[in-house]
């Protein structure tokens, strides 16, 4: 398996800029790719990136990828398994952690207060 990481020591990270929208997810949710690429059409790469939803935030649907992912909640609160209207599901607080394998359906997601995500994403080595 090819990484395609940069070596980098400690450095602070800018928790203000450099955030956007990720495809796929409805407004309030951002993204901050802190290390790495992901190509899911080329099945290659690996990733880790901040994940945070905005307080009342919520996906609508189920969803699954071809990687595995792995998520620790940082702080907040992040519900697994909500209704389309973000309702229900089981809450997850800080210090908690997933790790699914490809095709593993997952969500929806909510969170009430907010929540800020660490995920790492990769494909199995070929």
């Amino acid at each position: 398996m090819t990484v395609n990481k940069a070596h980098r020591e400690f450095h602070t990270l800018d928790m203000a800029g450099g955030w956007e929208a990720p495809e796929g997810y409805p407004p309030g949710v951002q993204q901050k790719i802190i290390s790495g690429a992901l190509d899911e059409a080329g099945s290659s790469g690996t990733r880790t990136r901040l994940l945070r939803f905005a307080p009342g935030t919520h996906t609508t649907a189920p969803i699954w990828h071809n990687y595995w992912e792995e998520v620790y909640v940082l702080s907040g609160e992040f519900i697994v398994g909500s209704d389309e209207n973000g309702r229900g599901g089981e809450k997850f607080p800080a210090n908690t952690y997933a790790c699914r394998p490809p095709l593993a359906v997952h969500g929806p997601f909510s969170s009430e207060t907010g929540c800020l995500l660490l995920e790492f994403h990769y494909f199995d080595p070929a």
